[in-house]
């Protein structure tokens, strides 16, 4: 398995198996704590060989940076079958979340987990702007 795409945007869609993605971004700035954000999206890409069919799990999680989590788990499942005439194959993955709330500036990740097996990390930091407290 490949991860190709793996980020944090304010929106993407799947359109017949591409992907598009707007607004990427790993920082947030904000004037008051707690801060709520009204919208975003992680956008994933995987790419599957044919020793990997069968059945998956795929694990997102989002954690602040003493590993508690600021949501809970989101779990898909993925049925992977490789057609005849390919050697691969992809699944886009858009998980759209509202209202996401902080309780403090810091450095948080959100995890994506294949199988219950760490796979990649996307990086995000909530600052608050200068000169606020």
């Amino acid at each position: 398995m490949n991860i190709q795409i793996a980020v944090l945007c304010d929106a993407a869609t799947d359109y017949s198996g591409k992907m598009n993605i707007l607004g990427t971004f790993d920082t947030i700035v904000t004037r008051q704590m707690p801060a709520v954000h009204p919208q975003c999206t992680v956008a994933l890409r995987m790419v599957f060989d044919r020793t990997e069919e069968g059945e998956h799990k795929v694990t997102v999680s989002f954690v602040d940076e003493d590993g508690h989590s600021v949501m809970p788990a989101i779990d898909l499942s993925v049925t992977v079958q490789v057609p005849t005439d390919a050697i691969f194959t992809s699944r886009n993955f858009i998980i759209n979340i509202q209202h996401m709330k902080f309780q403090k500036p810091g450095h948080y990740a959100i995890g994506v987990l294949l199988n219950g097996r760490l796979e990649t990390s996307i990086p995000l930091q909530v600052r608050l702007a200068e000169g606020e407290r």
